[in-house]
């Protein structure tokens, strides 16, 4: 009777190793099962995908407000789920490739992206024509909206971030005040009901939406209110990751010490703004495995003779894994129009991270960027890249 108790828990702690050196110990520079994808043929079944904004020699320079919320309707998909809320991001080295993209990416092409104020960075320090936000969750694309209606409102970023917190403070700020002054005077100011009430008011008739989703947009904006510059990733979830607060994210700086947020100045802040105002940034409701949402930005863009840029990814494709849903990702990458300079932005996490910077001590996130072409040569050949070759691409 010992000997079978003996037996069985060696083979327990037999299987509990072998998990465990697959997640932490194994060697990213060989591939494992679990992360590369069985074989495809390059003819992938898709649905149809058509333009119902016809074609053109280049992106339109602005967008009326009537086609912006019909192309945010007509490329979305049925919204999904997601464990957590991202009410902002949590990526604490999201500058740090941003040196390394301005010099790649080609000004004038078109930004994807997901999540939520991220995308605004990187837009700042790109300046594409055009831009595009994906995420499975409605409850980002209606944040997005509402971010929309606050930069529509606000004449700089003292009124933006004012609105945004509904917090009033008591200081006046120069046009070249750093981000770092900005917040730690909005660190002290309480919060507003009156105000926010106002606010809130304010941003429903600018967004005019059904019941169910300003209902939606009143709760978002509720977070920030109750919680202020200090919102977190974990905030309203004590379960999610940590992260860092909003004000960190907005005065973080890239390896070398250079802030590129959105609001580090007012430059980059005036240019999200126009974009905005230009309704050139639209939040869509899609998987990146779908079948629709990303591939009916790639007609477009085909359409419009117009190349994608950026590809701003975070960790998403560590959620898309699985052989189907990794064979329809690619599938789609591989239709956006792209050349030897669009590059992904990826947010890479422990042993992944590990593949990028294989001499950084003991498990961490880097962000990082690798070229788009990748994908597109493998599936044309006929084999998705797995998620370590592409990672091995990464800088």
């Amino acid at each position: 009777m010992n000997h079978r108790v003996w037996l069985v828990a060696g083979v327990l702690l037999s299987i509990g190793a072998a998990l465990f050196w697959q997640q932490w110990g194994a060697n990213p520079a060989v591939p494992t099962l679990l992360l590369t994808p069985p074989a495809v043929s390059s003819a992938v079944d898709v649905l149809p995908i058509t333009n119902p904004f016809g074609t053109a020699a280049a992106l339109p320079r602005e967008l009326s407000s009537e086609t912006f919320a019909q192309m945010s309707a007509e490329f979305s998909e049925p919204g999904g789920s997601f464990m957590y809320e991202n009410f902002l991001s949590n990526e604490r080295s999201y500058q740090d490739p941003i040196p390394a993209l301005v010099n790649i990416a080609k000004p004038g092409g078109v930004y994807l992206g997901v999540g939520p104020e991220q995308n605004f960075t990187y837009i700042a320090a790109i300046r594409p024509a055009m831009a595009f936000v994906i995420d499975i969750r409605r409850q980002n694309m209606l944040e997005l909206l509402m971010y929309k209606a606050l930069f529509q409102l606000a004449s700089n970023r003292v009124e933006f971030v004012s609105m945004l917190f509904s917090r009033k403070p008591r200081i006046e700020f120069a046009e070249n005040s750093s981000a770092q002054d900005l917040f730690d005077a909005f660190d002290a100011a309480p919060p507003d009901s009156a105000f926010f009430e106002s606010n809130l008011k304010r941003v429903k008739a600018q967004l005019s939406l059904n019941r169910d989703d300003e209902k939606t947009v009143e709760d978002v904006y509720r977070v920030f209110f109750s919680i202020g510059p200090d919102l977190t990733y974990s905030s309203t979830n004590s379960y999610a990751p940590a992260g860092p607060s909003y004000t960190e994210l907005m005065t973080l700086t890239d390896t070398n010490g250079k802030n590129w947020s959105y609001l580090a100045t007012e430059d980059n802040f005036r240019f999200v703004k126009e974009m905005q105002r230009k309704n050139l940034i639209v939040p869509l409701v899609g998987d990146f495995a779908g079948p629709k949402a990303i591939r009916t930005v790639a007609k477009y863009l085909e359409d419009h003779k117009a190349k994608v840029s950026a590809f701003y990814l975070s960790n998403v494709e560590m959620y898309i894994l699985a052989a189907p849903q990794w064979k329809s990702f690619c599938t789609n990458v591989a239709a956006l129009p792209m050349d030897q300079s669009s590059v992904f932005i990826r947010f890479l996490l422990g042993r992944y991270a590990y593949a990028v910077s294989p001499y950084g001590f003991g498990a961490r996130n880097v962000s990082a960027l690798s070229p788009m072409i990748d994908v597109l040569t493998g599936v044309v050949r006929g084999y998705p890249p797995s998620y370590y070759d592409l990672i091995h691409a990464s800088k």
